[in-house]
């Protein structure tokens, strides 16, 4: 028998949930089991939690369904655990170094309790000095074991379910489990703290708990916060029907009304139905309080007070009045100019238009990316939604035929952006855009990240001195209702570097649809109209922006590769659209600069293989399945200065090079197109390619625009059973 089972729900928490299961194999008492509890085979999480399985057979999977929620997962869990004691471990949270040899030796000394209680750390998401709450609750308790009555104030009721752990073998004496529904470690505390007779506290920090930066999810709005007073009265019904002792009672009552009137005084988390959680309240305050009750003092008291009495009318005007003024005023928009202001306030105050959408990308460049794929595939699907793309005015005469058009800070503008249901970018519209209530704001992203994103960028001066002040970032990101993601390190990417509490969707990349609609015949028509000689193979060059250098470099002697390769080969150059200055591009008739042509896709179509450094566009172009080398002459500074998600030479899509003599060497030996090169390419598309599969424009339409609800959309075409665009010289012959 392990002396530990610590079991981790993992269900909203993929982002972080590695980091919670390696905190747990990399302590250095190594006697227990790890039961992490997914919610689907198929999750990421699963995916997540089936590699640390691979790695130490300590891992042992369990599964519980979504509909079972907190309370369901953790009680998998406990059936399937065989420990000793059993610990419980949010996916995002952590054990601090040495916590398990903390307990045992804890353990050791006090014998067998009950439940041992212990301190947490909370730690802000973003800045902040961390807290811990507990140890001011635990500071007064004996030094040893010792009894409910020692130490009345001492309950689970203000102590999270997973700042304790507890005896197996009294839980399931006691048939102890968590009840269902939300708040369930208030129901779960009460009813332990019912049942247990021998406790015991380690007076040092144990578990590391990340503070939401959208805050708890019980703290959002709803009608789960009804659920409180559910497991309130739970716990004062056991506690009536055991009798408990009025030295035990008043402390526990006490703390389970604290909880509710926290919920009472915040408005905002029950939209509907305040006076009739009020009410039941009252009922349960006025039904248990138990004799000789006497309520704290201050403010709180005076809540005890109106709570008892009834008057809900009292209590609501002591909530403040000014709550929903100071909403207001954080409201104000405030773009550039009086005249502006005063016009953008004016078309606030109209209706939103059900039938408008608004689309933007790269910051106005152009009719581009996935803001463009779903305005053309939402003009077949949702012909009744009018679009209106934003774009700056010398982009205007770039635009096709027939789309319709705003030039950004015009007066049409901030007329579209007041009155639009529908805001699509694949950036961020500026920060004076409102979030109005019914909008709907879908954030498209424009690549896979490899390099560190939003606040994690934060850790490296050079990016995080370009980026500016992440609030305002983050405010921006508070608009979103739907974030894109084109594979499963997006979406646990996505959630550290932007966390809100926007809907992720899991469906892939617009733009890249047309990587498996495509055709041979569109292949050599977008080959002829970017003037590549027909018979030669062509090599797209798309190096990424530095952050640290000022300007355009490519970084590779394009006409010495050119003369090394011979006139079988073409290079396409594309510089990363930050320059849009060409004189430092070279002259050449085998170099073809292809910058400024507005669609990357149209470019990846007319490329038989890809040399790139750590440019997001091997991700898209991997769709193709055609041969990619990386050219990675500067991986060592750009990974100390930038930052990156995850090691990509050592996962590469292709052969690798760290020299123009290398890369020369990679094509004269036909590594590039050989079978080694196709298993890493394969090995990369599998764990990339995953959601792109040519229906992701439709994906999105039905959710966002037509707004299908989440299980009617299909999910995408397993990577088996997709045919990409046919390539225009076939490279095996070329190797």
């Amino acid at each position: 028998m392990p002396r530990f089972s610590i079991i981790v729900p993992t269900h909203e928490a993929v982002g972080r949930l590695s980091q919670a299961l390696d905190s747990v194999l990399a302590q250095s008492f190594g006697d227990f089991e790890l039961i992490p509890v997914c919610d689907a085979p198929d999750s990421l999480a699963a995916s997540v939690v089936a590699g640390h399985a691979g790695r130490d057979s300590r891992v042992l999977p369990a599964q519980s369904p979504p509909s079972a929620g907190l309370a369901g997962a953790r009680n998998a869990g406990m059936r399937a655990a065989g420990g000793a004691y059993v610990l419980f471990l949010d996916g995002d949270d952590v054990l601090v170094p040495g916590a398990l040899a903390a307990l045992d030796a804890r353990l050791d000394e006090t014998g067998d309790v009950d439940v041992l209680y212990f301190e947490h750390e909370r730690t802000h998401w973003w800045k902040g000095e961390p807290s811990n709450p507990a140890a001011a609750l635990l500071a007064g308790t004996p030094a040893g074991v010792f009894s409910p009555l020692q130490a009345p104030r001492v309950t689970g009721v203000q102590l999270p379910a997973w700042s304790a752990a507890y005896r197996r073998a009294f839980l399931t004496a006691q048939e102890l489990t968590f009840p269902d529904g939300h708040f369930t470690d208030v129901g779960f505390g009460g009813l332990v703290t019912l049942r247990a007779e021998r406790l015991a506290v380690l007076r040092s920090v144990v578990v590391r708990h990340l503070l939401r930066r959208q805050g708890s999810r019980l703290e959002r709005p709803g009608e789960h916060h009804m659920e409180l007073l559910d497991q309130t009265e739970l716990v004062l019904t056991r506690a009536a029907r055991q009798r408990l002792a009025r030295e035990r009672s008043g402390p526990l009552f006490e703390q389970l009304f604290a909880a509710v009137l926290r919920t009472a005084a915040h408005p905002e988390r029950l939209p509907r139905r305040r006076r009739a959680f009020f009410r039941r309240a009252s009922r349960l305050y006025r039904r248990h309080r138990p004799a000789g009750f006497r309520p704290p003092g201050g403010s709180l008291g005076v809540q005890h007070r109106l709570l008892a009495a009834r008057a809900y009318t009292v209590f609501r005007a002591l909530r403040g009045a000014n709550r929903a003024a100071a909403r207001a005023l954080q409201r104000v928009p405030r773009p550039r100019g009086l005249r502006t202001r005063l016009l953008y306030r004016r078309e606030l105050r109209r209706p939103i238009d059900p039938n408008l959408a608004v689309y933007c990308a790269y910051w106005g460049r152009g009719y581009a990316c996935n803001p463009a794929a779903i305005h053309a595939r939402a003009q077949e699907l949702a012909p009744h939604i009018r679009s209106v793309f934003l774009v700056e005015p010398e982009a205007v005469a770039t635009l096709p035929q027939g789309v319709d058009h705003a030039v950004i800070g015009s007066r049409r503008y901030w007329e579209v952006l007041a009155r639009a249901k529908y805001l699509i970018n694949n950036a961020n519209f500026e920060g004076a855009v409102v979030k109005r209530p019914g909008s709907v704001h879908l954030s498209t992203q424009h690549g896979t990240p490899l390099k560190k994103m939003g606040v994690e960028q934060a850790e490296y001066p050079v990016v995080a001195a370009a980026t500016g002040s992440f609030d305002r970032l983050l405010s921006r990101v508070d608009r979103w209702d739907y974030n894109l993601s084109s594979n499963r390190l997006s979406t646990e990417v996505w959630e550290r570097s932007f966390p809100s509490s926007y809907e992720m969707l899991e469906y892939g990349y617009p733009r890249n649809d047309v990587y498996y609609t495509a055709s041979a015949a569109d292949v050599r028509r977008v080959r002829a109209r970017l003037g590549v000689p027909e018979g030669r193979v062509a090599l797209l060059y798309a190096p990424t922006h530095r952050d640290y250098q000022a300007d355009f470099t490519t970084r590779l002697d394009l006409r010495a590769l050119c003369d090394a390769l011979g006139d079988d080969f073409v290079v396409l150059l594309r510089a990363h659209y930050f320059y849009d200055d060409d004189r430092a591009r070279p002259r050449d008739e085998r170099v073809i600069d292809v910058t400024g042509h507005r669609s990357s896709e149209d470019v990846c179509l007319a490329a038989d293989a890809l040399i790139t450094d750590y440019s997001s566009i091997v991700f898209d172009y991997a769709n193709l399945d055609r041969p990619i080398v990386v050219y990675a002459d500067d991986w060592d500074v750009y990974r100390e200065t930038r930052g990156v998600t995850f090691d990509f030479l050592g996962s590469p899509p292709g052969p690798v090079a760290r020299s123009a003599e290398e890369l020369a060497d990679v094509f004269r030996s036909g590594r590039w197109a050989g079978a080694e090169a196709a298993g890493l390419r394969a090995r990369f598309r599998a764990r990339f390619c995953e959601f792109d599969d040519g229906r992701a424009a439709e994906r999105v339409v039905r959710r966002v625009l037509l707004g299908e609800p989440a299980q009617a959309i299909e999910p995408p075409l397993p990577l088996a059973y997709r045919t990409p665009a046919p390539a225009a010289v076939t490279t095996a012959s070329r190797s």
